[in-house]
């Protein structure tokens, strides 16, 4: 059997994390089967559509390095790949169903639902439009040929139910799930559900099957909130004869607490996102608060799911490798804001320096820079252990090329002694006499000062580094001031002793 799998979300607005890692557990399966990974829009809800929406799955699995093989921007043979565009298949094979008597026209009004469902309330019971009140209700089941015929003449409003459960068929559904297991329904339980909607659309249920079984999906893996959906899937994969896919579903994500889902909501309250991109002011994405996507898929690939040992950095081509549905839990993965940060600064300090170059460019453009001989490439490698997000790059590198103009007050106060003037002066005569600047030469001369003149190292260098950096943060000083240059270096350091030594 040819494995195609299929992610299937709607266009209501932002990709939330947990979408991206059905997305990728979607994919990881299909490229160890050599199969292939379809994004499908399911856009039957007209009435929560998004603009842009759709636009922003897309491009969200992009940067993730998780493109589908089949989308609406790239068509295979089983389009088309909006469920909008579908709806011709919707109606020829849902008429097959009234035909076989397997699906009916209900004429119930909104108002009379309500009703039904109020008197139940007041009864302490639950409204429930199945078997047992099916035919005492409006539709083509209790209705003769002729009401019927009357009703849709005269344009009468309806939907299309399936009908779940015959009066007396005792039927037992016995369900397979490769990550729950074996699960037993009783039919009877089942209410008759909408297929298709008095605006002629198809719900979700009657579409995600149809879809699901003309694109030939093999595995359908989804979210465990789809879990109470699949006894009625599997009855009408049934109905029409079909053979149902390999269902897997795979548990929420949940929050820092560990309870409950994790939602947009957390993401505001504790300061973290929890979408792939930015969508609006208010919803900042993984993208734009600095994570590399390798990182983010590594990261979110664990939540769920284990390839077992006490290695945690994987390359999507190892994961891709090693993954199984067998091995997803069953208990939902805890999203950590912290140690997302953790596998972001680990691939920080394996990238290609050209990236953050690239970052540093813009920022020196952006921050008003209006020259500077700095040399990028060497400031991004000596900033680059000390990076957790990319958004962190401008901080950890500013004053490589703006010379401090405050200083730390508490760093000052500790470091700043009466004779500190008089030790960076010679520090930068050093520095101007040198024949060669380079972080090494730089650092035996000082060093060498220090030793010959009795001075402990540590009151040079810390006061030092205030006067370069303005604070005592920063990578190696000499290095730092090899990087400045000789005249940027003395100037800071006689600045420094003039706004200090007061």
């Amino acid at each position: 059997m040819a494995v195609r799998v299929r992610f299937a979300p709607s266009p209501t607005g932002p990709l939330h994390i947990g979408g991206v890692r059905t997305a990728l557990y979607n994919y990881l399966f299909a490229k160890k089967l050599g199969g292939t990974f379809v994004l499908r829009i399911e856009d039957t809800d007209q009435n929560r559509y998004v603009d842009g929406a759709e636009a922003y799955i897309q491009n969200a699995l992009a940067w993730l390095n998780i493109s589908p093989d089949e989308s609406p921007r790239n068509e295979g043979n089983y389009g088309p790949y909006r469920q909008s565009d579908r709806k011709s298949l919707y109606i020829s094979n849902i008429n097959k169903l009234v035909q076989s008597g397997k699906a009916y026209l209900a004429f119930d009004s909104p108002d009379e639902l309500a009703s039904l469902r109020s008197a139940a309330e007041a009864n302490g019971e639950t409204f429930i439009y199945n078997w047992q009140n099916r035919e005492s209700l409006k539709n083509s089941l209790s209705l003769s040929e002729e009401e019927t015929s009357a009703l849709l003449k005269t344009s009468t409003p309806y939907v299309i139910r399936f009908k779940a459960f015959s009066k007396g068929s005792k039927e037992l559904l016995k369900l397979n799930d490769v990550i729950r297991g074996n699960v037993d329904i009783n039919t009877s339980l089942l209410d008759d559900k909408i297929l298709v909607k008095q605006d002629g659309m198809p719900t979700y249920h009657l579409a995600n099957v149809i879809d699901d079984h003309l694109m030939g999906i093999s595995h359908v893996i989804r979210g465990e909130e789809w879990l109470p959906s699949m006894a009625l899937h599997v009855l009408l994969y049934k109905a029409f004869g079909w053979d149902s896919p390999v269902f897997a579903h795979v548990p929420l994500i949940l929050k820092p607490t560990g309870e409950g889902k994790l939602s947009k909501r957390d993401g505001s309250k504790f300061g973290f996102p929890v979408f792939p991109l930015t969508w609006d002011s208010n919803t900042p994405g993984f993208r734009e608060s600095g994570y590399l996507p390798q990182a983010l898929t590594n990261y979110i690939a664990l939540l769920g799911w284990s390839p077992g040992g006490e290695k945690e950095l994987f390359s999507l081509s190892e994961l891709t490798n090693m993954f199984s549905l067998e091995a997803i839990t069953k208990s939902g993965g805890r999203f950590d804001p912290e140690r997302c940060k953790w596998f972001n600064q680990q691939y920080l300090q394996q990238v290609d320096s050209s990236l953050l170059v690239a970052v540093l460019e813009k920022e020196v453009k952006t921050n008003g820079v209006e020259k500077s001989d700095v040399d990028l490439t060497r400031v991004a490698k000596l900033i680059q252990n000390r990076l957790t997000l990319l958004t962190d790059v401008w901080q950890e590198a500013n004053f490589f090329f703006i010379a401090p103009k405050d200083y730390d007050e508490k760093a000052v106060r500790k470091q700043w002694k009466d004779d500190t003037a008089k030790i960076l002066s010679s520090v930068a005569e050093l520095i101007d006499s040198a024949d060669e600047t380079t972080a090494d030469t730089l650092g035996v001369l000082i060093k060498s000062y220090a030793n010959d003149n009795g001075i402990g190292l540590g009151k040079i260098m810390a006061p030092l580094r205030i006067a370069l950096v303005g604070s005592l943060r920063g990578p190696d000083v000499f290095e730092i001031c090899s990087t400045i240059g000789v005249q940027n270096s003395i100037s800071r350091i006689n600045t420094a002793i003039k706004n200090l030594s007061v």
